[in-house]
């Protein structure tokens, strides 16, 4: 049990360091940072439920319908809903990159729940696949979120915009990674590849932004 344990978490614990180190925050802030990275692995227990209800009655067994509005738009939804009532409003939010660790931390959490039943359900020789695709993915979900409710607090001007993007852009990419996996099951990773290297370049890309606005 205990392998498992660390199998699930393991991966969301690095990539969250990895975040988390690339600024200098105090212990109120990683406080912060960990009640968020919680908040986001109850969240996926509800989620689940809702999911599997859908499933259950027969709605959106179009494979499409389920990448995008099952998947998709219900995970990425939930979180950036949870985000912004507990991260967005607080008053230690108060730069851009602050959106971003929230963000990973709370997405993090979500995909290390997600991750231990998974586990629990297939076996723990599933690990590595689940670290570099599903754990990795909700990680890049989780910065670009971020990313755009960071700018939303700190630039008044176009806030409506960047709130929008902060929803809008998760759930379109977490969309289409669902979409590749139900409709290219047989050789998906041909198309997955690129595809994650595509998304990790944008999310580094996020993250220099975030701090060259910042400064």
């Amino acid at each position: 049990m205990f392998s498992l344990l660390t199998a699930a978490i393991a991966p969301a614990m690095a990539l969250l360091c990895f975040f988390y180190l690339k600024n200098e925050y105090g212990s109120q802030t990683f406080g912060f940072v960990v009640r968020t990275f919680l908040i986001g692995a109850l969240l996926m227990f509800p989620v689940m439920v809702l999911q599997h209800a859908f499933l259950a009655e027969g709605f959106f067994a179009n494979p499409l319908l389920k990448a995008f509005i099952l998947y998709g738009f219900f995970e990425e939804f939930f979180k950036w809903f949870m985000l912004y009532f507990f991260a967005y409003k607080h008053v230690e939010f108060n730069r851009r990159y602050d959106g971003i660790i929230f963000g990973v931390s709370l997405s993090l959490g979500f995909a290390s729940m997600e991750n231990g039943l998974y586990l629990i359900a297939n076996g723990v020789e599933t690990a590595l696949g689940r670290a570099l695709l599903p754990v990795s993915s909700h990680a890049i979900y989780g910065v670009i979120m971020g990313y755009y409710l960071g700018r939303a607090k700190m630039e008044e001007k176009h806030r409506k915009k960047w709130l929008f993007l902060s929803l809008f852009l998760p759930v379109l990419l977490h969309s289409l990674y669902d979409a590749i996996l139900l409709l290219w099951s047989k050789h998906f990773l041909f198309v997955m590849v690129p595809f994650m290297l595509v998304l990790w370049w944008v999310a580094i890309q996020k993250v220099k932004l975030a701090n060259q606005l910042d400064r």
